[in-house]
């Protein structure tokens, strides 16, 4: 009996040895995941932080005063609810401002990507000389946007302008790039156009090198011409890039505003008044920041809603390797 109750007791010692072993490494493995973590979040403190103050407290700021009036001074009066908002879809003249933006939008995206396109497919081969276009076709992305604005004003201009000495020329009349309500919002898509040029071709560009030469070479010896190869072959390997590209393009469209601010200032006639420019005359101009906050708010639900709907059904059409 003795001998078992021994062997017992130094059973159960090694049990207590290994259960507290095991204690003594689950807590090691504590503080370490612990010690990691507040590694992790001291590294990501610097981004968390200008995320909250540049994004998360005026998106909250935002949806605060959209539901407020405010004074001519800019500050909170009272609290309207929804309000502002019932104001907004009841104006003819914020909802001519969806027209413009949307038709902005349809003027841009479309040729915006399909001229990259062309042009990134034309410099994929790598003949002499390709580099000097690919420079070129890159350049538009290294102005800035007021920059890109201000030469392009001078090149509109009805008298000086480079366009309208062009065709007097051609013996054509000049034509009111920028005064005229016909011209005006065209006029500023061609320049947003040549603006987003430099991204959109180096995004394509970089998909189209992407893509195996193997393919090409398999495709050449079974007789596939050049357009074939470029239609069978590259258009599929390059629909993510494309999609990408699109995803980037209306977004973009949607907040476009320092060319619009410098060139036309949302005339003649409200002709050229989208989105953004519409909430910086109703906040910044104004000084209704309350109705500006909403329309902040509903040109957000419109990008976020957009851009749902080109992953839910515009992506099912695009092959992944």
């Amino acid at each position: 009996m003795g001998e078992l109750n021994k062997s017992l007791g130094l059973g159960t010692r090694s049990q207590q040895r290994t259960s507290s072993k095991a204690r003594i490494r689950t807590g090691s493995l504590k503080i370490q995941r612990l010690r990691e973590n507040a590694l992790a979040y001291t590294f990501l403190a610097p981004s968390l932080i200008l995320f909250a103050v540049f994004m998360f407290y005026p998106m909250i700021k935002s949806v605060y005063l959209s539901l407020h009036s405010t004074d001519p001074a800019g500050n909170v009066a009272d609290y309207v609810g929804f309000d502002n908002f019932a104001m907004l879809f009841s104006s003819g003249q914020f909802l001519q401002g969806i027209k413009v933006t949307l038709l902005f939008a349809v003027l841009t995206v479309p040729v915006g990507i399909l001229l990259a396109l062309v042009l990134a497919a034309l410099t994929h081969s790598k003949l002499r000389g390709m580099r000097i276009f690919q420079f070129a076709f890159s350049l538009p992305m290294v102005l800035s946007v007021g920059s890109s604005a201000v030469i392009w004003k001078f090149l509109f201009h009805p008298t000086l302008g480079m366009f309208n000495y062009v065709l007097s020329l051609l013996h054509i009349n000049p034509v009111p790039w920028l005064t005229s309500p016909d011209w005006a919002l065209f006029s500023v898509a061609i320049m947003t156009i040549w603006m987003n040029l430099g991204f959109n071709y180096i995004i394509l560009s970089s998909g189209l090198q992407g893509i195996p030469d193997d393919m090409y070479e398999s495709a050449k010896m079974d007789g596939a011409g050049p357009l074939v190869t470029f239609w069978r072959i590259s258009m599929p390997l390059l629909s993510p890039t494309i999609f990408f590209v699109t995803v980037v393009s209306i977004i973009g469209a949607f907040q476009s505003f320092a060319q619009i601010n410098i060139l036309t200032k949302g005339g003649p006639v409200n002709s050229t008044n989208v989105f953004v420019y519409s909430i910086y005359q109703e906040a910044f101009v104004n000084f209704r920041f309350g109705t500006g906050s909403a329309q902040a708010i509903v040109l957000f639900a419109v990008i976020l809603v957009l851009t749902m709907i080109q992953f839910k059904w515009v992506e099912r059409k695009v092959h992944y390797q």
